[in-house]
């Protein structure tokens, strides 16, 4: 079986470098992608999106994000989004970098506030900016991309790494000041670190007491965990993973339903089906061909 469509982070300006900058219109026009941005693709890297002018559309992990000026996105390295038709008279700029870059020099603590702003599980990929809070956000953009392409010497990466920081800092502070993400929460670390073993095992693992073991807590704890965070038992977050990831696979690849249920873990396709349908209300044909 062949693996999923994923998009490796790949900068064609500097080949060296896990940073890059694009406009929209630049990318709407390139004719050497291997893919089209029109179409639902997963990343394998992280993008910050800032609509500068005009509205529309975007779908991150199949739901629609209306846009417009001052709009700003987040999206995290293995989500799958897709730049919706119609789109291409809209004005922005494009922010890409890796987990590398982002992390690279930061402290554990600080790494960990940074990759939140992305996490779609602890808040909305979305942010509506005012317009002192878009001036300020631009006003970082510029500085970006005056490093990025007008300096660009020896100091450049190492510079908008900082930029980089302050920017994910400022948009975290308005998120939280709009009650948009869980923050300064006990058990954060924690849920995150389940959250990461979820992601990895779904297709391994399915019950509770299995990941309980591997974190070294309690069933009964990390329900707290679960509870105190998303408001959710383990076990309905661990379904939640697993239904994010069966929908990336039925649109995202052209394996039969049979083939996907066997990757997601299921021995049977009759249970698989079951199981779809009690999460979602559709049958994996009818959610596939909503998409397509």
């Amino acid at each position: 079986m062949e693996s999923p469509i994923h998009i490796p982070f790949k900068n064609s300006q500097n080949p060296n470098a896990t940073f890059d900058i694009l406009q929209l219109k630049e990318l709407y026009e390139r004719e050497n992608l291997d893919h089209s941005p029109f179409d639902l693709h997963l990343v394998e890297f992280y993008m910050i999106i800032l609509i500068e002018k005009g509205q529309g559309s975007h779908t991150i992990d199949f739901i629609n994000f209306e846009c417009n000026e001052g709009t700003l996105l987040t999206i995290r390295k293995d989500q799958i989004h897709k730049f919706n038709q119609g789109n291409t008279e809209i004005k922005g700029t494009l922010l890409l970098f890796t987990d590398t870059f982002l992390v690279s020099y930061l402290e554990k603590l600080e790494a960990l506030k940074s990759l939140q702003l992305f996490n779609e599980v602890l808040g909305t990929p979305k942010i509506q900016l005012s317009k002192a809070e878009l001036e300020e956000i631009n006003y970082l953009f510029e500085r970006i991309k005056k490093e990025y392409f007008k300096i660009n010497d020896d100091y450049s990466l190492g510079i908008i790494r900082s930029e980089l920081h302050i920017l994910i800092a400022k948009l975290y502070r308005i998120k939280s000041s709009n009650n948009q993400i869980i923050n300064n929460r006990k058990y954060l670390s924690e849920f995150i670190e389940f959250q990461n073993l979820v992601e990895q095992n779904v297709t391994k693992y399915s019950k509770v007491k299995e990941y309980a073991k591997l974190l070294g807590v309690s069933t009964k704890t990390l329900n707290t965990i679960t509870k105190t965070i998303v408001n959710k038992s383990a076990k309905e977050f661990i379904d939640d993973i697993c239904i994010t990831q069966i929908k990336r696979l039925l649109i995202n690849t052209e394996f039969s339903v049979k083939e996907i249920a066997y990757a997601s873990g299921f021995e049977e396709s009759t249970n698989f089906y079951k199981y779809f349908k009690r999460h979602t209300e559709l049958t994996p044909e009818k959610f596939r061909n909503t998409f397509r």
